[in-house]
């Protein structure tokens, strides 16, 4: 078993896999940049250790100083989280060169499922249903792209073969836009992931993504563990997440998963992983991508399961056995994530900086908070705007729906915008209520409508009258080296005394 452990992320991923170890009674090792100097995964590790300026190209992407760090302080084992440096097959090996233990899939896997084209193949050849696309061959020119887009009918994708997270994708729904799209998606991979190549894939519109979560050993051993509802996006990034999917009937949650287990065997895989699919409105479903990490909304599967997803890594990157099989998954009940970010929801989810005033986190009954904030923390523009994820079970979906509008209504964040008053109206929608959700809901479906109450504002201007009176006083106290107003009175009175 592994003994320390160097988290290689910031944030609530890195808070979360802290507590993992903790529990599991492993030593952990945070890293921070300048920004995140009072961060609390530096207060929670029995180690941190400085590694850079706040971008993460000097700090959290410096894979070597990374590993040194590892090295230095006798760990022997990184857990990458998700983002930065999770996917990138290169700095697994050199993890593995420098006879750590990396705690992820097979390098190869990555290798693999990270080039779409490499994976559409590969999926294709392992069985799984793929969508209508030129994802088949390395690369392909403009002109060839524009004639097999004639071929394949419109509306289209057209989609970066390396990376994710929306990068170098557009939404192309006649020939005379293609060009450009294509022109534009090139260069926004190119800048974001270093390799310009695109493909076309035919778009599903009004289509679900709903994913599975699959968990292997390195004896050949794979699970699956149900599937995750994940249609509501802006701009192709989750806001909310909940398992089980409210149009996933037993028959299609095994047919998915059997595929998603089939796939992972393919590549040789162990580790936590993510089958990404599709579902149009017939309950077909179509391979999208293998997410070869953790995934953010990895919560609510936990939830529903009991599994332990993070524990479950460690454990296998040590070489032990998976300690469950596929009978032993059952979905009990519903889990719901919001993934609560720095953004104001009312101007195009422009993100939000600045320090965090106040913060009261929501509790109680089936209430959970992956938190990479605390009070006093400074939002900087330099990496995601996710600060927390709120997540909530229920037996059942209204339930789980009602508890999470509760809790939504207790989460307080002052100091920045947040998507939390975009969460509340979103619970308090009858469509998504009902489940009628896909992936264009928010940009065609939903109207985000901000009512501010005229108490409200009375509260707000109160509460920042009050902020800049504190700051005041304390510039004042720090002016004249501490000393309180009581002494302050008392001098002046001795001072009026003499001058009398």
């Amino acid at each position: 078993m592994l003994k320390k452990i160097l988290v290689a992320n910031r944030g609530e991923i890195a808070v979360r896999i802290i507590r993992a170890c903790q529990e599991l009674g492993l030593e952990t090792v945070a890293i921070y940049s300048e920004a995140d100097r009072g961060a609390p995964q530096v207060r929670m590790a029995q180690e941190a250790y400085y590694i850079g300026p706040p971008p993460v190209n000097e700090s959290y992407l410096q894979g070597d100083k990374i590993i040194d760090v590892a090295l230095r302080c006798d760990a022997d084992g990184i857990h990458p989280g998700y983002g930065f440096l999770a996917e990138n097959a290169n700095f697994a090996e050199a993890v593995m060169s420098a006879g750590l233990t990396w705690i992820g899939p097979p390098p190869e896997a990555i290798r693999l499922m990270g080039d779409k084209v490499a994976a559409r193949a590969t999926m294709a050849r392992a069985g799984v249903p793929l969508l209508p696309g030129t994802g088949m061959s390395d690369d392909m020119r403009d002109d060839e792209l524009l004639a097999a887009a004639d071929a394949i009918g419109f509306p289209l994708l057209v989609k970066a073969t390396a990376g994710g997270g929306g990068k170098g994708m557009r939404v192309v729904r006649k020939m005379d836009d293609l060009a450009e799209a294509i022109r534009v998606a090139r260069g926004e991979a190119k800048s974001a992931f270093g390799d310009g190549r695109v493909y076309v894939e035919k778009l599903i519109e009004n289509a679900r993504h709903v994913e599975i979560q699959i968990l292997g050993d390195t004896h050949g051993n794979i699970i699956h563990l149900g599937e995750r509802e994940c249609s509501i996006q802006r701009r192709h990034q989750k806001l909310v997440e909940e398992s089980p999917s409210p149009v996933v009937d037993e028959e299609l949650r095994q047919k998915m998963g059997a595929i998603a287990v089939e796939a992972a065997r393919a590549v040789g895989y162990y580790s936590a992983g993510t089958m990404e699919y599709v579902l149009d409105r017939d309950k077909n479903f179509y391979f999208l991508e293998m997410n070869t990490r953790l995934q953010v909304e990895h919560p609510v599967t936990e939830l529903v399961t009991g599994v332990d997803l993070v524990k479950e890594m460690i454990r296998i990157a040590s070489g032990r056995k998976l300690r469950y099989e596929q009978n032993d998954i059952d979905v009990k009940g519903w889990a719901i994530e919001c993934r609560i970010m720095a953004e104001d929801p009312s101007n195009d989810f422009m993100p939000s900086t600045g320090r965090l005033l106040g913060l009261t986190t929501p509790t109680g009954p089936g209430v959970r908070v992956d938190s990479g904030i605390q009070y006093g923390v400074e939002i900087t523009p330099y990496y995601d705007s996710l600060m927390a994820k709120l997540v909530v079970w229920g037996e059942t979906r209204g339930e789980a729906i009602m508890r999470m509008r509760r809790a939504l209504e207790e989460f307080r964040i002052t100091g920045v915008m947040t998507t939390v008053p975009l969460h509340i109206q979103l619970m308090n929608s009858t469509r998504f209520q009902a489940g009628q959700i896909d992936t264009s809901f928010l940009e065609q479906t939903f109207t985000f409508n901000q009512i501010t109450e005229p108490e409200h504002v009375c509260a707000a201007a109160i509460a920042a009258t009050l902020v800049a009176h504190q700051r005041n006083r304390q510039a004042i106290l720090l002016h004249q080296g501490g000393s309180s107003p009581w002494r302050l009175y008392g001098r002046r009175e001795v001072l009026d005394r003499r001058i009398r």
